[in-house]
């Protein structure tokens, strides 16, 4: 998303709504959440300034098989992780009220071509006329 449709991008994965009560530190998507200021979960961050789905699903590891579909996070006693499928969750919440019906559109075409090639792509996508 971040090539074919940027807007989409800062869109999804961009607020706090799905960070945990106990973390209040996360700056940044990251695998290695045990220094405390990385977190592995969608929209659980505490600034809006980091947050974008290409930052989550390259910081958090999601091409590695990490952080799908529960995500994590750093606490004082170390790293725990969130709720059941909390990452699948909260993509779905954002997708679903933070996109226009033109964008939800460009979405759906892009898992489409995700789900029939087998592997993630990016694609520009140009509006027919």
């Amino acid at each position: 998303m971040k090539i074919s449709s940027p807007d989409i991008d800062g869109k999804v994965c961009n607020g706090k709504h799905a960070k945990h009560s106990e973390d209040s530190a996360s700056t940044t998507y990251g695998t290695n959440t045990s220094g405390g200021t990385m977190t592995g979960q969608c929209s659980g961050l505490n600034t809006t300034t980091n947050g974008k789905f290409s930052a989550f699903a390259q910081g958090v590891g999601l091409i590695e098989n990490k952080n799908w579909p529960t995500g994590n996070y750093y606490h004082s006693s170390g790293v725990k992780s969130n709720a059941t499928n909390s990452n699948a969750k909260a993509v779905a919440d954002d997708l679903t009220k933070n996109l226009t019906p033109e964008e939800k559109t460009i979405v759906a075409g892009l898992l489409a071509k995700t789900i029939e090639g087998g592997e993630v792509v990016e694609m520009c996508l140009s509006p027919s006329t």
